[in-house]
């Protein structure tokens, strides 16, 4: 079982996040939200971006303007595929290095990493429209984010 994660476009070096890592991570974060929800995440497609595709995508997806941290496309199986949560997931590299200085000791990557648990919670259903489900989906994410750093040995 498992989700099948691939990683498109360009992950910058000044991350200092490999792709082996990326796609590690947010298959970890796959498997929490399945087993948040219990619903199977089959694929998941993490597009990385810059800030112009990022204000391109939240416009066409979301109808906002301008440039944002992640945005999440969830579909439907296709006839002939399993049941179970499809999407995509269109992270902005950019918005990552210039949030980082803003957390006290975080990374960029940490940055990146923490957009990619908030677009697995939102394809799980959650949502962050209310203060109150906006502060249980930051917890969580952030639970998630502490185990797949040390489970993953990922140095952020």
């Amino acid at each position: 079982m498992g989700c099948r994660v691939t990683i498109d476009g360009a992950l910058p070096r000044t991350l200092g996040l490999g792709r082996t890592e990326l796609r590690a991570a947010a298959a970890f974060f796959a498997e929490r939200s399945e087993s948040r929800v219990g619903v199977p995440f089959r694929e998941v497609t993490v597009v990385l971006q810059r800030d112009a595709y990022s204000a391109e995508v939240h416009a066409a997806i979301n109808g906002v303007e301008g440039p944002t941290d992640v945005v999440t496309q969830r579909y439907d199986a296709m006839p002939g595929e399993k049941p179970g949560v499809y999407g995509e997931l269109y992270v902005n590299c950019d918005q990552a290095v210039r949030a980082a200085p803003r957390r006290n000791g975080w990374s960029a990557a940490k940055e990146l990493l923490l957009y990619v648990a908030h677009g697995m919670d939102h394809l799980s259903g959650a949502d962050d429209l209310s203060p109150a489900d906006y502060s249980r989906m930051r917890r969580r994410e952030l639970a998630w984010l502490r185990r797949v750093v040390v489970a993953g040995g990922i140095m952020i």
